[in-house]
Formats: C-alpha cells, structure tokens, sequence
C-alpha cells in the first residue's frame, strides 16, 4: 500500500485524514455542549482499562490505548514501527484484506504481518519514518530551529499579533477570531521560516484545509495535495537559485549529501501543515475554553506571568490532535497487560491519555495552576513536535496580546452555536465571533468584565 514518487520513493499512501474516517464516530465527534471534553466514546472506555481492542470501520481491528504510561512506552519503545511503509497499519487495509486475513486466521494459518520489504526510504515523510532514516532528517530539521531563530521571531510574533489586533479594532468592534487572527499568526510565521511569499499564504491556507478535511473527497483531497506538492517544488527551484535567511535554503544549499528535491518537498510539506494548522487551531480553540471559563481567563488577566502555565494546561485540557497517532508492534509484545502479537496496530487516543486520573488530578479541570507535569500534546520520544518551542511561544504572545489589547473580550453567539471542526483530523473552531469594548485599553486594564455563561459538565461529572 505505498505509492511510488517520481524517484521511484515508497511513500505513505493513506493520508492519516483518509485515516480518520475508519473510526466510530462517538471516538471522534467532540459534544457542542462541551467541546473541549474528549468525544463521549472515548470517555465511556475510561473503565476499559489502559489498552483495549477497537473496531475499525474497515472490518479491521485494532488496539485503543488510553493510558498515560501505555502512550509513553509506545512512542519510546522502538519495538513499535512509525514506518508505514515498511510496516503498514490495520487503517490502511482495505475490508478485503481484512476478510482474507480473518479466514486465513480462521483455518489456523500463521498471522502474516504485512511488513513490506524495502531496501531504502528516499522520500521526506519523516513522520512516517524509523531510524536510523528518521534520525538524519530530525537531525537536520533541528539544526534549522536554533535557539537564536526561535529568539529573533519572538519579537517578530509580537509584531504580527498587534497588527492584526490594531487591524480588528480599526475595523470596529466584531470579528471572527479564527480568521482575523488565530490562523494568520502562526501562518506567517512558518510562512517566513521557510521563505513563502505572504502572496502564496491564502492558496497554501485552502489547500491544507481540505487536506485535512475528512469531510472532502478523496478526489478533492487528491487534488489539494497535488497543487501543494507543485508549489512546494516551485519554491524549492526558487530557493535553489535564490537563497535566503530561511529554513528551506538552509536545506538546499548547507546538506551534506544533499537532500533530493522529493525529500525537500516533503519535509516542507509537513512543516507548513504542521506549523500552522496546529496552533491556530489551539489559539482559537484555547481562547474559546478561557471565555466559557471565565475565573481562570480572570485569574490570568490579574497575573500575566501564569502565561506559561495556561500555555501547558491549554495544550493538555485540549489536546487537539486525537486519533491521528498509530504505531505497529514489530515483535509479540506486552503493553498495559495486553499481549499483542507482531503486526498489531495500536492508535493512541491523545485526548484521554492527557486526562489520565491516575497521572492527573482532577483531569477534567481546567486549571491554569496546575503543577507543571508532562503531557502528550506534542508527543514523546523521537518523534516528538520538531516545532513545539514554536508552538509555544505563538501561543504565549497569541493569547497574551489579545487580551491585553481587547477589553472585556467575548463571544457574540450562544456557544452552543460555535461552529467545530469535528469533521477534521485536528479538533478546533471553524469561527468564533467574538466583541470587545471599544474604550481605550489604558495601563491597569485587565479587560475583566465577562460574566460566566454557564461552564462544561465535564464527562466525568455526567456519566
């Protein structure tokens, strides 16, 4: 199941999109009485233990874990494959498949994992990838988000942030955050970091949004890919001929052996994907959760140095990215008491393992004092978030500058109305209307005059 790039590369077929729709609905449909609680099918496993078996739609089954210890020994034991070319997952499988496996299974027949045999990876999909293949390109994307460029964007992201809120207050007193704000900031700067003209930013912004549509066809995802895919290789010639102070020509021209331009292409594909679509979601998404909880939005307008804090605890409480993480068991291996044979695909279910009671206390709270403690957000182990200081400080001056500068910030619609983005493969806001009070914010303005309108009942509270 992999599809052949103009190399001859083998690259991931499925789309982790695609993936979703594999799924029972009830895992992945968030309540739009309480948006921000993990889908009530997840919350209903709670009792179910750490790691439990899960129907695929494609007849297929797979393994659900659940459990904060399970999630972390899975993305640190290499025993467990992100390959999904050399080690292609039960998602992949197409019902026939999976008929033809079961019978086989049935008749006494050794379980053939489905491992493929591949000499070399020459694609840039190192998501996707084990080491030691993964291990160069993580390598070299490092090298590229240095210390010193995260510094320098600091004050660039404040740049970008205030003008879009000048450009919102300007305009009156109304806007939809999430395009007015939440998806421009992080979009520029990735844009800025790889050398993308802001000319190009719209095209690139749809393109990724139907990607990333579980609701599109597979022909409209088909083709949204197929334009990025060309613009991507359009920009790298650019850069080749053209360098500049930017990540993408950093790659070009400082490799050594020099990356492929497949290999370019594909690692600028998931860094602008990745770079954008994550933390604007979270910004919207994160300011949404502060509204509907309005004594910690309170507490954090008084004391502006629990920023950080309400960064980390929003990344937890939210935990956006929800069943897009599989991994394959390349060996019979035990994990959380289960035995799982070689082959088996276990989808980590990011959501619950970051609301895990035995790791956290009152894990259905927001609560933006809560002790520092690791989360899953961004992953663990070698695969985890390449950009994740990015994410970070894109949220810290994001959700700091608007509510220093929009006094009494709210909603304009019931939030019962907030359209969501159930039908994505990241979790968020389609739009959320918001107003703010017109008068001049002066120093001392905390902008506190939001009453609560009602708060979640969490899933624990109503089960």
């Amino acid at each position: 199941m992999t599809k052949s790039e103009p190399n001859g590369t083998a690259a991931p077929s499925e789309s982790p999109t695609a993936m979703r729709g594999l799924f029972p609905s009830d895992l992945v449909e968030r309540q739009q009485r309480c948006p921000f609680d993990p889908p009530v099918g997840l919350t209903r496993r709670r009792t179910g233990g750490p790691v439990q078996p899960l129907s695929l739609l494609n007849d297929a089954t797979a393994w659900l874990v659940t459990g904060f210890d399970e999630a972390r020994e899975v993305l640190s034991d290499t025993r467990f494959s992100a390959d999904q070319v050399r080690h292609p997952d039960a998602t992949q499988a197409q019902p026939e498949e999976v008929a033809q496996k079961r019978a086989a299974a049935e008749r006494g027949e050794p379980l053939q994992s489905g491992a493929q045999q591949i000499d070399e990876r020459r694609d840039g999909m190192f998501i996707f990838m084990d080491p030691p293949e993964h291990t160069r390109l993580r390598r070299l994307l490092t090298g590229e988000f240095t210390v010193r460029r995260m510094r320098a964007l600091e004050s660039r992201m404040t740049e970008i942030a205030v003008e879009h809120i000048d450009a919102m207050r300007a305009a009156g007193s109304e806007a939809d955050l999430v395009s007015a704000y939440a998806l421009p900031l992080p979009s520029l700067i990735i844009c800025e970091l790889l050398g993308v003209d802001h000319a190009d930013r719209a095209q690139f912004q749809e393109n990724t949004k139907t990607g990333l549509n579980s609701a599109a066809s597979p022909e409209e995802r088909a083709r949204a890919g197929a334009e990025l895919y060309a613009f991507i290789r359009r920009l790298v010639e650019h850069k080749r001929h053209r360098p500049a102070d930017d990540i993408l020509s950093g790659l070009l021209h400082k490799t050594d052996p020099p990356l492929t331009d497949e290999q370019l292409v594909d690692v600028a594909l998931v860094l602008l994907g990745a770079g954008h679509e994550t933390t604007a979601n979270m910004l919207g998404l994160g300011t949404f959760a502060l509204l509907r909880n309005p004594e910690q939005l309170a507490a954090l307008r008084g004391d502006p140095s629990l920023i950080d804090g309400t960064v980390e605890e929003l990344l937890r409480y939210l935990s956006i990215i929800q069943l897009g993480v599989t991994r394959v068991a390349t060996e019979n291996i035990t994990l959380g008491g289960v035995d799982l044979p070689a082959g088996a695909t276990v989808v980590i279910a990011t959501p619950e393992t970051n609301r895990d009671p035995a790791h956290f206390s009152e894990p259905d709270r927001l609560d933006i004092h809560r002790p520092r403690a690791p989360h899953l957000a961004f992953g663990h182990g070698v695969h985890q978030c390449l950009g994740q200081q990015l994410a970070r400080i894109e949220m810290r001056v994001g959700l700091t500058e608007l509510f220093a500068r929009l006094p009494n910030l709210r909603l304009t619609v019931p939030a019962e109305e907030v359209p969501l983005r159930n039908e994505m493969l990241i979790f968020g806001v389609h739009s959320l209307p918001v107003t703010w009070d017109r008068r001049p914010t002066t120093q001392g303005d905390n902008g506190c005059g939001s009453k609560p309108t009602g708060t979640c009942v969490s899933a624990r509270d109503s089960a």
